[in-house]
C-alpha cells in the first residue's frame, strides 16, 4: 500500500523504511505512527525481507521528536492511547524477529531516540544528536524512553539525559552504548548497507533467536535466561541452516542460507 508519510524500497533482502517528513523533521505524528506500525507488521510477514534499515529523510532529522502540535489540546485520557500506540509501534520494531538497523544522520530526539532505541542496531554519523528533552515541555518520555534508556546506558546515564533534558553528540551517545558504531556523514549509507547486506546473508532463524534470547530471555534472571538459551540453541539443530552452515564450514566455502 501506499504511505503518507514514509517511502519502501527492498534491496534484495534488505527493506528500508524511511519516514518522510523533511520539513518538519520527520516528527512523529499519530498518523506517521500507525503507518510504521504496520510497515514493520508487513515487514514480519514478508519472507523475502531479512533485514530492515529504519531512516529519516533529508539530512537534518532521523526523527525530531514527536509532532507536539498535535499535543497541546489532549486530555490524560488521549495522551495514555498515544503513549500506548507510540509503545506498540516500539515493541513492533523491537519484536521483529528480524535485525533492523536505524540509521541516524541528524537529530534523533524525544520519539526520535524512542524509536532509534527500539532498533537492534544503531548506525550514527558524527552529525547525530541524540536527546530526551519532554521534561521542557513539563512531560515525561512516553514511548518507552525511560525503560530502553535505563536498559542501554544504565540508570545513572538515564536519569542524567531525562532530567536534564540536554543533547548529547553521537560520539557520547557509543561512549554510553545507546549507539553501536558513529562514522562520518559521508560513510553514513556505505556502513549501513555493508551492515544490512553481512546480516541479509545470514542464517534468518539463527538471527530471530539471538534477538529472543537478548531481548525477551535478557529480561528474565540469569537462570531463566539461560534456559531461554538453551531451548534456542536446541532449536537451531533442527534446522536446515545449521546443517548448511556446518557443512560449508566443514567443506570450506560460502553457506547459502534458506531460512528454513
Amino acid at each position: 500500500m501506499a504511505f503518507r508519510n514514509l517511502t519502501t524500497a527492498d534491496r534484495a533482502a534488505v527493506r528500508t523504511i524511511t519516514v518522510n517528513r523533511p520539513d518538519k523533521l520527520n516528527a512523529l505524528n499519530q498518523e506517521t505512527i500507525a503507518e510504521l506500525t504496520l510497515a514493520f507488521r508487513q515487514a514480519a510477514q514478508d519472507d523475502a525481507v531479512r533485514v530492515v534499515v529504519l531512516a529519516g529523510a533529508g539530512e537534518k532529522a532521523f526523527v525530531a521528536g514527536a509532532d507536539i502540535s498535535e499535543m497541546t489540546a489532549w486530555a490524560p485520557v488521549r495522551a495514555q492511547a498515544a503513549s500506548r500506540a507510540g509503545q506498540d509501534l516500539m515493541l513492533a520494531v523491537e519484536r521483529l524477529g528480524k535485525p533492523v538497523i536505524a540509521k541516524v544522520q541528524g537529530y534523533a530526539l524525544g520519539g526520535g531516540m524512542e524509536l532509534a532505541m527500539a532498533c537492534h542496531i544503531r548506525v550514527a554519523s558524527e552529525k547525530a544528536k541524540f536527546g530526551q528533552p519532554e521534561i521542557g515541555l513539563g512531560l515525561i518520555p512516553g514511548f518507552g524512553g525511560t525503560q530502553r534508556l535505563t536498559r542501554l546506558a544504565g540508570r545513572g546515564a538515564a536519569l542524567e539525559l531525562c532530567l536534564l533534558g540536554q543533547q548529547i553528540d553521537a560520539a557520547r551517545a557509543e561512549r554510553l552504548g545507546i549507539v553501536a558504531r558513529v562514522v562520518s556523514a559521508e560513510d553514513l549509507d556505505a556502513t549501513v548497507d555493508a551492515m544490512a547486506d553481512q546480516l541479509a546473508a545470514a542464517a534468518p532463524l539463527a538471527l530471530k533467536g539471538i534477538l529472543e534470547a537478548v531481548i525477551e530471555g535478557g529480561e528474565c534472571a540469569i537462570d531463566q535466561g539461560l534456559a531461554f538459551e538453551t531451548q534456542g540453541f536446541a532449536i537451531a539443530f533442527s534446522t536446515d541452516d545449521m546443517r548448511e552452515g556446518t557443512s560449508a564450514f566443514l567443506e570450506r566455502r560460502k553457506a547459502s542460507f534458506k531460512g528454513s
